[in-house]
């Protein structure tokens, strides 16, 4: 299932982040892929989903350090960009650590790494348009429950 959205501005790509959260609400772990061009607004959803989730403080880009894992009420969250990255190079981060079935991942940049990760359960594509940003959801058929839930809730509202 693919469904495509239109962000009109970092609001609405925020408002779509704590969306996302809502839905993740009892997901105990799951990947999330973030794809799109520099700037595109990968970055600001991660972060209104991980504030929404409930992180304090800071929430840094993982641009640098390559991951920020996270804990909220004994709930595992982890922020990945692999940019900067090679395949070859996964496993010295440790992801065995943050087991996906127990772990939240995003991930922004998966392609750079392609065939070194899970698969996901939710793909975010995003593109900067002249206006705002498109984002095309794509639910692969082995998605959680959670991403199915999303996609018919966004179905929903969108017609």
């Amino acid at each position: 299932m693919d469904l495509r959205l239109h962000l009109t501005d970092s609001a609405a790509s925020e408002a779509f982040g704590e969306r996302l959260a809502e839905a993740l609400r009892e997901a105990d772990g799951g990947v999330i892929y973030l794809t799109g061009t520099l700037g595109a607004g990968k970055t600001t959803i991660a972060r209104a989903l991980l504030r929404h989730l409930g992180v304090t403080g800071a929430i840094k880009s993982p641009t640098y350090t390559l991951m920020e894992p996270y804990e909220v009420g004994g709930r595992r969250l982890l922020h990945m960009d692999f940019y900067r990255i090679e395949a070859a190079d996964l496993e010295q981060l440790g992801l065995d650590d943050y087991p996906p079935d127990s772990t939240l991942w995003l991930v922004e940049w998966p392609e750079k790494v392609a065939g070194a990760l899970p698969p996901a359960d939710l793909e975010l594509h995003l593109m900067a348009e002249a206006e705002g940003r498109s984002l095309l959801l794509k639910l692969p058929d082995n998605a959680k429950k959670w991403a199915k839930a999303l996609a018919v809730s966004i179905q929903r509202d969108s017609t």
